[in-house]
This record gives structure tokens, sequence and C-alpha cells, in this order.
């Protein structure tokens, strides 16, 4: 794991990539459609053991992962709030107008 220089996130990344731990740990704790260590491994042709220190990474409630997301979140209703019809790919249900 290491930053990504000129990265605006501050979460670590996998080493050599421009794979952030945090999509890693979402792929393993999806609600929908969870993945074990070994698939997102698989998937992302990347070993175990650089897959299982993301996951650790992610769940020890690092404060640059929540920052941001934070930031992202601002960013999104500021898109938003300057278009109402703005659909972020994160959102699942276009936002709702007031009649």
């Amino acid at each position: 794991m290491e930053p990504r220089l000129g990265s605006a996130y501050r979460q670590l990344f996998i080493k050599g990539t421009r794979i952030k731990a945090r999509i890693l740990y979402g792929m393993y704790m999806s609600e929908e459609e969870p993945r074990t260590p070994e698939e997102i491994a698989a998937d992302f042709q990347l070993s175990l053991e650089a897959v299982q220190e993301a996951i650790a990474y992610c769940a020890s409630n690092s404060p640059e992962i929540q920052e941001d997301w934070e930031r992202e979140e601002a960013s999104i209703r500021e898109m938003v709030r300057k278009n109402p019809n703005y659909i972020h790919p994160s959102m699942t249900h276009p936002p709702l107008s007031n009649p």
C-alpha cells in the first residue's frame, strides 16, 4: 500500500496501481454481492496478501478514508445543487425535485 503521488485522494492505493484500497473493501463488504479476498485478488490480478492488507487498512477506519469520502459527498451535493438533474454514478436514483 502506498499514497498515489499527484492524487487528490489521501487514502492509500495498492502499490504500483491506481486501485484505491477502498474500492477493494467495498467489493468485500458489498451487501448485494460480497466477494471473497481470493475472488477480488483474481479479478484484479493482485496478490491475496495485497487484498487482505487493503481490507485490514480500510477496516481500521483510517481518517484519510473518511476525509476522502466526506470530500466526495460534498462535491456530489454541490453538483446536485447546481444542476438538479445531475446523476452521479454512485447514485442509484435521480434526485427528487420539489413540485
